[in-house]
Formats: structure tokens, C-alpha cells, sequence
């Protein structure tokens, strides 16, 4: 026998010859705790020779577990023992520290200088001016949602909840969102899990979002019911109706509610048989072309008696939202708003391909839509709101400074009500009771406690956003541009924002006197009747 098949063996081997050994002196008490655990280990050795889906285990037996035990433990490792400060996994310790600081209401200053190397090409900084404007009351911090054809506008703040569902989120977790909200004055997006009694009790304001599943308002064969829309739309909670056309996390893969996280609560509240996964489409069936889009936008505002609609995307084909504007246009019919989420963002679990290789950053995407806007002067008329990764007032004022009216987070108000980033959000699991259908571990979520962090992180972020703009000589966000703001190219160049980016003039596209080839080449390529690319200009 070899010295290596030695090794492999020898602590079971022990185990089992410690264990017969032992047993003719069992009258000696001292000797049971030893005897049962070499016994329990000897039975784990022949188990983990006897089993077949592990080849670590057959050949390393009891000392194989030991490597599957670490790769369990490995995220919790990794996170409280190894990672830096700076380490985005997703998110930082610095960024999720800064949240929970200000969601305590505890200082989040930090002594002796950044952390941060300055000379690092990608790092980004606000100009300050020599003269600092007078510190603006950030409760003024807002804009108000609801073009021409609008009859009932919404002021929303600049700083909001992004869109989770009930269903992905537990019961708690909803009610303490939403009474933050209460308390600040702010929004909540209901995520396309439809409006649950969690999201009615603290009477927030609630941005309904209505995905491709269409619950809350759905038909027994899943497609649109506008009576049921009326119904929830028109209630004096609902601020905001929102179309989830894809989202940051899974662009163009749909969603799934796995069944076991289909409680009684989360089928009433969907409308949907308990004891099936929750499917969301991954397309819509109400519409199928840009121009339908604009009809059911018009057809929501409506039921709804008058509300802002607009609808919520990451952005992909560039002809595709063109050809959204090209409808506009032809239709006359316009959305009061429209929120880009970054491929950066999202709170849901997803496939590695989707949430690595799919869809474009928020930078990116807010830009082509504010620019696709302004080139048809209509950019004045359509509020853009802007998700994916923004936790401080830095991330807010990267996104005003480019286009965005506002400024939603999903995962900054997670933090806020205690997340601790275990990425165990699919497995009904969550240790701290915020992504979870189990009763007992949400019974840790305390709501009351939970609400007044959700309130105090949106105020202290809000607060630093108005010291950030007092510094740079501005009053309100509205006055931040893209000149305001700087990236380090390189350790001997940097550039502002304004240098860096193209920004279309009003009318641009309209006059085809475009600044670009690549807008112009999009903007032939876009069709109203379809979401499919003119494929002469293609060509």
C-alpha cells in the first residue's frame, strides 16, 4: 500500500480502530464523549466512501467535508476577514459602512485622509469653487413627475426606493421601507410583485411598477386586466405607474418567484395558484411594437385617472429606444418619465451571463437616452430617473450631472434595513429577515426601528448631496452639469465630464444635422412599427 493511499486513510482508519479499541472499556465513563465522536466520525468515513456524487470525499474520508465546509463559509471569509475596504463585492465595506452609518444617524466622517488613491486612472472628484453657495434645505431637493398630458403630477424626491417586490423582499422588510418613506416624504417602488397590504399599511407613496407578469391586474391566463388596473391605479397611494420593460440585474430573461417562496400572501396579492414557481415573461402581451407601447402608456393614464406613467428599462439595442422616440413622435403620445437601470444594479438572482455580459451600465444608458431626447426637443417634457449601484451622494450627483432628474436605490435601503450582503437573497435564507418568506427570520426585522434608519439614511444622504453642491458654488441639484464633474484619465491627465461625453444640441436629430455618426446611424436604423432594425440602414 502506498504512502499516499496511507495518508488518505489514516484519520479514518484512526477512527474506526480507536472506536473497536474503546469499546471493551466502556464502564470507564470518561471514555464515552471520545468513543461517540470517533463513532459518528467512523460512520461519516464509511458514508463518504459509499456515496458517489463527491470524488473529494471518496478518496479524502471525515478530512474531504473539511474543503466543502470552507467553500460554504468562504463569501462570510472573505467579506469579514480578507476583503479591503475598497473590494466591490459588490459592494465595498467603505460603501456599505457609509450606508450604515447614516441609516443610524451616526457620523460617517472619516479622519486622517482618503483611503482612495487619487492618481488611480477611473477616479472621479466635484470641481469646488472658490466661492461656496449658502447650504440649500435638501427637503426642497425635488422634481415634479407629470408632463402635458398628465391631470394629477407627482413632486418626487431626489433620492427614492427602488423597485423590489413583496415575494423577493419579506413582509417586514415592505413595512419598514414604506414607513421610512412615510416619514421622509419619499418614493416607493413597488417592484412588479403588485401592491401588497404590507406596501397600504404606513401609507407611503408607492410608484406601482407594473412588469410583464402584470400581477395585481392580471387575468387568469396571465395577460392585462384594466378593470383591476383601475381599481389599485386610481387609489390616492398610487403616486406613479411604472412599465418594467427589463431590468438592470437580468435584462431580457424575465423573473421567477420560486414556489417555495409562493406563500398564501404572495398569490392573493399576485393573483396567481400557489404551488407554482411565478413566472414573469420575459416580453409583454399588451404591446409587441413601439407605437403599442404608446398606446398602452395612454391607456394606463387614462385608467388611471391622470397619473404620470412611464416606463423603465436597461438599455440594449439603441434602435429599439429610438424607435420609442420615433413613436412619440408619430403618436403624439408621450411618457411622463422614463428610469434607466444600469446592468450594474439589481436585486435579484440572476444567471452569471446575464448579470456579467447583458445590457449597458447606467452611464451609458442615460446618456443615449438623454441625449435621444434632447436632439427631438422633447426632453423638457420627460423626467429621467436613473438605478443601478447609487448608495452615496456622490453616485446621486455622477447621475444628475448627465441627464438624470432623480436618483432610485434597491440596495442602499436593503443596507438601510439591515442587509449584510450575504447573497443569499434566492434561498429564503436571508440571515437578517430581509429577503425572506420564513416567519422566524423575518420576525427579526423590528419594523419600527428599521423604518426610522430607512428615513435617516434618505435624509443624511440628501444632506451630504447639499453640501456637495453648496461646496461647488451650486443651490440646487438642478444647476449640477456635466462640467461640474471630473475623471482622472491617466496619472498625468484628467477631463471634465463635458469633455468626455457627446451631448446632443436640442433638435439634432430633427434637423439630422447630428454630432456623431453613431447617433445618426441609430436613428435611421430605428422604426415606430417595430422594435426590429431597418436593415437598409443596417447595412
Amino acid at each position: 500500500m502506498s504512502l499516499s493511499l496511507l495518508s488518505r486513510y489514516a484519520f479514518f482508519a484512526f477512527c474506526v480502530i480507536f472506536t473497536l479499541a474503546s469499546l471493551p472499556f466502556m464502564h470507564h465513563e470518561w471514555l464515552w464523549p471520545f468513543t461517540a465522536v470517533t463513532l459518528g466520525l467512523s460512520l461519516l468515513g464509511i458514508f463518504d466512501l459509499l456515496q458517489s456524487p463527491h470524488a473529494v470525499r471518496r478518496n479524502y474520508p471525515i478530512l474531504g467535508n473539511i474543503r466543502y465546509l470552507v467553500e460554504a463559509i468562504r463569501p462570510e471569509i472573505r467579506q469579514y476577514l480578507l476583503e479591503s475596504d475598497s473590494d466591490a463585492l459588490p459592494f465595498s465595506r467603505a460603501q456599505r459602512s457609509l450606508v450604515y452609518s447614516r441609516a443610524k444617524n451616526e457620523s460617517a466622517d472619516k479622519p486622517f485622509g482618503t483611503l482612495v488613491d487619487v492618481y488611480q486612472p477611473g477616479f472621479e472628484f466635484i470641481g469646488h469653487s472658490m466661492r461656496p453657495a449658502p447650504l440649500t434645505d435638501p427637503s426642497s431637493f425635488r422634481v415634479v413627475v407629470g408632463g402635458p398630458q398628465c391631470s394629477q403630477p407627482y413632486s418626487a424626491s431626489l433620492f427614492n426606493i427602488s423597485a423590489m417586490s413583496f415575494g423577493s423582499l419579506s413582509a417586514n422588510a415592505i413595512r419598514a421601507l414604506n414607513q421610512g418613506a412615510k416619514l421622509g416624504n419619499f418614493a416607493h417602488d413597488t417592484g412588479e410583485g403588485s401592491i401588497s397590504s404590507y406596501h397600504r399599511e404606513n401609507g407611503g407613496d408607492l410608484t406601482w411598477e407594473l412588469g410583464s407578469g402584470y400581477f395585481g391586474c392580471r387575468t387568469t391566463d396571465g395577460r392585462f386586466d384594466p378593470q383591476r388596473f383601475a381599481a389599485q391605479a386610481q387609489t390616492p397611494q398610487v403616486r406613479m405607474i411604472e412599465i418594467k420593460m427589463s431590468q438592470g440585474a437580468k435584462p431580457g430573461h424575465g423573473g421567477i418567484l420560486p414556489k417555495h417562496k409562493v406563500t398564501a400572501e404572495i398569490a392573493e396579492t399576485r393573483g396567481v395558484p400557489m404551488g407554482e414557481d411565478c413566472i414573469s415573461p420575459s416580453r409583454h402581451s399588451a404591446f409587441s411594437t413601439p407605437i403599442e407601447l404608446m398606446q398602452f402608456i395612454a391607456q394606463l393614464r387614462e385608467l388611471s385617472g391622470g397619473k404620470p406613467v412611464g416606463f423603465k428599462f436597461c438599455l440594449g439595442h439603441p434602435w429599439e429606444f429610438m424607435g420609442i422616440a420615433k413613436a412619440m413622435l408619430e403618436t403624439g403620445i408621450l411618457p411622463d418619465f422614463i428610469v434607466i437601470d444600469g446592468k450594474e444594479g439589481g436585486t435579484g438572482a440572476a444567471p452569471v451571463e446575464f448579470t456579467d455580459h447583458i445590457g449597458a451600465p447606467l452611464r451609458e444608458g442615460l446618456l443615449f437616452v438623454h441625449n435621444t431626447l434632447v436632439g427631438l426637443n422633447l426632453r423638457d417634457k420627460i423626467k429621467l430617473g436613473a438605478s443601478g449601484k447609487i448608495v452615496s451622494a456622490f453616485d446621486i450627483a455622477s447621475v444628475l450631472a448627465i441627464g438624470a432628474d432623480w436618483a432610485n436605490s434597491a440596495r442602499g435601503f436593503m443596507f438601510a434595513i439591515g442587509c449584510i450582503q450575504s447573497q443569499s437573497c434566492h434561498t429564503n435564507k436571508c440571515p437578517t429577515g430581509v429577503a425572506t418568506q420564513d416567519t422566524l427570520r423575518q420576525r427579526a426585522l423590528v419594523v419600527p426601528d428599521k423604518a426610522q434608519r430607512v428615513f435617516q439614511f434618505h435624509r443624511n444622504t440628501l444632506k451630504a448631496l447639499a453640501e456637495m453642491l453648496a461646496a461647488a458654488g451650486l443651490e440646487h441639484p438642478a444647476q449640477l452639469k456635466a462640467k461640474h464633474l471630473v475623471r482622472r484619465m491617466s496619472a498625468t491627465e484628467i477631463k471634465l465630464f463635458s469633455q468626455l461625453h457627446v451631448f446632443l444640441k436640442p433638435g439634432e436629430l430633427l434637423t439630422g444635422e447630428v454630432n456623431g455618426e453613431f447617433y445618426s446611424r441609430m436613428w435611421q436604423m430605428a422604426r415606430a412599427d417595430s422594435f426590429e432594425a431597418n436593415e437598409i440602414a443596417a447595412a
